[in-house]
């Protein structure tokens, strides 16, 4: 009976595994041993360090509206209440409602009120509200990206950071904020600092399945080198009619390397081994160099080439930043169907309807003298579950972006996802009625058109495609629309 009883055991133990590439078709995760993508509209990354935000609730209506992945920051940087434009930004705690990794010591001066920090001594509490936070957010299904660093844009953010010299009891030391998340580190001392950060996030967290790391959250924008022209120039205002992708520099990209494999290196001692992400850059950009560790590709803002130029790398490419198009929703919907059928495995929108008191994600974020820079609406929300649950409803794992299904579509932007001769998955952005022509192998086929607004079907038929492929006459819809066709 004790042998049994340990081999019951024994099973249960390794019978979940953390989140993964899926093994069949790396550009998509598998999770619970189900392929998935992640698709959500989520709070402004300060869940955990906000007292104030009830993380509870929060959960529980991602959950109850079909959201499947958050977002969160972990203390290292925090914005101030005027940070972006961003009403009631959950990343800017008021004072003493901040909670980070490190100890408060007794010495006065923190920049946003209480006592300064002492890097050398962690916050039993802090962990304690991480591990519930990510036990609750198991149960519901819910991945989370854990980002330890992020870019620090200004000096007045800097200047709340706990690692800011005039922050901590240490002696820290930072000539230049710039510089303070690049190699080598010749004009600071924080690389002790961050290091220890490091390995005690990876240690507390090992034992939860349901995360992946990404290093830093927009490195560009402490050193960012201009790689690609997006638009046209026009020679007598180059400044005004060209737009540059940037990526981290050099130095960077070095220091992001240096904390991934000290994460794998950690790692390797503990029982689990989880996904790690880079974020490389705004936009879109033939990525030329992915490290060994790095399994998502991560990019904010991301047209959909983005999705198409690196499917080649065999990693999941994630759109995790959006929420900066103005407050109308539909931005945010078009974005996100327009990128999970170029092939993303991953969207977030910033959804500024979730601040503290208003953790059900109802918050009117824009008022009569504006607003937040972006939308989130419990609406968007049941529109992106819709987008969810309509790739969930393929065998998406055998399919790829297409970008020959689509021969002819006036008037219409389409792309889609398709298994040639058997599953296709599109999506329409434009007005109907329309001619669809797309090149499918001779066979009959079923096809369902849906209403991303709504996700109710709008008209189906069976059809039957020639050897010059399939043409199909859509029906009337404003805005944009969802197809799919079976064999």
């Amino acid at each position: 009976m004790r042998a049994i009883l340990l081999l019951l055991c024994l099973a249960v133990s390794t019978s979940a595994n953390p989140i993964r590439l899926h093994p069949e078709n790396p550009n998509y995760f598998e999770y619970a041993g189900e392929p998935i993508v992640l698709v959500t509209s989520a709070e402004h990354y300060g869940a955990l360090i906000n007292l104030d935000f009830d993380y509870v609730k929060y959960l529980e209506t991602l959950q109850s509206e079909g959201m499947n992945y958050t977002r969160i920051f972990m203390g290292a940087y925090v914005e101030t209440p005027a940070s972006f434009g961003i009403r009631e930004n959950t990343l800017a705690p008021k004072s003493m409602k901040m909670i980070v990794p490190w100890k408060r010591s007794d010495t006065p001066g923190y920049a946003n009120g209480g006592n300064k920090f002492d890097l050398m001594e962690w916050d039993d509490a802090y962990f304690e509200r991480l591990r519930d936070f990510m036990k609750r957010a198991a149960e519901r299904g819910i991945i989370v990206e854990i980002t330890p660093f992020s870019s620090i844009y200004r000096d007045e953010y800097w200047e709340f950071s706990p690692f800011h010299p005039d922050n901590n009891i240490n002696e820290t030391q930072a000539a230049d904020r710039k510089t303070v998340q690049t190699l080598p580190a010749t004009d600071h001392n924080l690389l002790v600092h961050q290091e220890r950060y490091i390995r005690k996030l990876v240690e507390e967290l090992n034992e939860f399945d349901n995360f992946f790391f990404e290093i830093q959250n927009e490195p560009w924008s402490d050193n960012q080198v201009e790689v690609m022209d997006l638009l046209p120039q026009n020679k007598s205002d180059k400044k005004k009619w060209t737009s540059y992708v940037h990526t981290a520099s050099e130095g960077s990209l070095d220091w992001q390397r240096h904390f991934s494999l000290l994460i794998r290196d950690e790692e390797s001692k503990l029982p689990k081994q989880h996904l790690i992400a880079q974020n490389f850059c705004n936009f879109k950009y033939p990525v030329t160099d992915v490290p060994e560790e790095i399994s998502i590709i991560n990019f904010h803002y991301a047209w959909p080439e983005a999705a198409y130029w690196n499917q080649g790398w065999d990693r999941v490419v994630g759109f995790d930043e959006s929420g900066f198009r103005g407050p109308d929703d539909e931005a945010y919907r078009k974005q996100a169907w327009h990128f999970m059928m170029a092939g993303g495995g991953l969207f977030n929108n910033l959804d500024y309807a979730f601040v503290a008191g208003f953790e059900d994600g109802t918050f009117e974020h824009q008022g009569p003298e504006g607003g937040s820079p972006g939308g989130g609406s419990k609406a968007l929300r049941k529109q992106l579950k819709f987008l969810k649950d309509f790739i969930h409803g393929f065998d998406f794992i055998a399919m790829a972006p297409d970008q020959n299904l689509v021969r002819h579509g006036p008037g219409v932007f389409a792309r889609g996802l398709a298994e040639e001769g058997k599953q296709y998955a599109i999506y329409v952005e434009g007005e109907g009625p329309f001619e669809l022509i797309l090149n499918i192998p001779r066979g009959n086929y079923e096809v369902e058109w849906f209403d991303p607004k709504t996700g109710s079907s709008i008209s189906q038929e069976k059809v039957r495609a020639s050897k010059e492929g399939l043409s199909l006459v859509s029906p009337s819809f404003t805005d944009d629309a969802a197809v799919r066709i079976t064999r």
